[in-house]
């Protein structure tokens, strides 16, 4: 009799474990949308998330990837998503900053502000100044005597037209009163095969794009453009430690969701988040690997960045005249 009753509450216990089980498998998988193809930092960084996330949430988790525009096709396919908290997207602040002021509401086709709605800050990573290392140089001072002694030598390369490093070369040069021509590229490692080859005298960038050449002493990293010391380049000075009045911020990634998406389901996913980041392998991989700086922050918060970001930046941007390609 004994052993009966074992054996029935065995078999229940056995059959709530698989309807359990198979409730979850038949839950819909939450979608991580990146405005980027695979590789590069936000990719790889969505795909540990969604890996890490899937098993907190206990969900599925898929990356799609809906590259092209600078985010904005992400972005657009995020706003036509339904706010049941199931649809995400991941993206750097490039693409809440300057692609909002860049292009008007009728090319976005969505407004950063009212359409969606933050999640939380996933990294940040900075952005620093480089030449190649033969040129001699040591400091930000060392830099502005140079171009300014040499005019051939105020070019700078970017990523891209129209991005945050961009527009923090424009700022560089009204800080030092010398103005500095953007030379844009298709991305950073073109850019640093020229800066190495010499055909471009001096870069802005993300410093995981150059820290490789510094450490084989090939490129040499003078200062950074945010307002302290990022832990990925704690031996690198600032901007600002050396003399210049000049703080253009890191670069970061966050997540959104559409507007209107249940306070529950966010709360849900930002908590899952801020757990995952705090996990040592995640923060290994993210450091070591991808060379990023896990940098939760809330929702409020990234908020409260982005829209401070678009403040210092309108002006900036418009007063530079730029015109970005439809």
């Amino acid at each position: 009799m004994i052993m009966r009753k074992i054996f029935t509450a065995l078999t229940a216990a056995m059959l709530l474990g698989s309807a359990l089980s198979v409730q979850a498998q038949s839950d819909p998988p939450l979608k991580f949308l990146v405005g980027f193809p695979p590789g590069g930092s936000t990719d790889p960084m969505a795909r540990l998330l969604a890996d890490k996330m899937s098993t907190v949430l206990k969900q599925t988790i898929i990356v799609e990837n809906k590259p092209g525009a600078g985010g904005r096709i992400a972005a657009q396919a995020l706003k036509g998503a339904s706010s049941d908290g199931l649809t995400y997207m991941i993206a750097p602040n490039a693409t809440p900053v300057f692609q909002t002021l860049l292009y008007p509401n009728a090319v976005l086709r969505y407004d950063m502000l009212t359409d969606f709605t933050p999640v939380g800050m996933i990294a940040s990573y900075p952005l620093v100044l480089a030449v190649k290392a033969q040129a001699g140089l040591k400091t930000a001072k060392d830099y502005v005597a140079w171009v300014k002694a040499n005019p051939n030598h105020t070019t700078f390369g970017s990523a891209g037209a129209g991005g945050h490093t961009h527009f923090t070369g424009v700022q560089l040069g009204t800080t030092i009163g010398t103005s500095l021509q953007v030379v844009p590229y298709r991305g950073n490692g073109p850019m640093v095969t020229d800066l190495l080859g010499g055909q471009v005298p001096a870069g802005i960038m993300t410093a995981g794009d150059v820290l490789q050449y510094q450490k084989s002493g090939k490129v040499r990293v003078l200062a950074q453009f945010g307002a302290k010391r990022s832990p990925l380049l704690p031996d690198v000075p600032t901007l600002i430690e050396q003399g210049y009045n000049l703080d253009t911020g890191d670069a970061w990634t966050g997540m959104w969701a559409p507007a209107k998406t249940p306070q529950a389901e966010l709360d849900r996913v930002q908590n899952a988040i801020k757990y995952v980041l705090a996990l040592p392998e995640v923060r290994e991989q993210l450091v070591n690997k991808s060379t990023l700086n896990p940098d939760f922050k809330p929702a409020s918060e990234m908020d409260a960045l982005q829209r401070k970001e678009l403040q210092y930046w309108a002006p900036i941007i418009k007063e530079s005249n730029f015109k970005p390609e439809s």
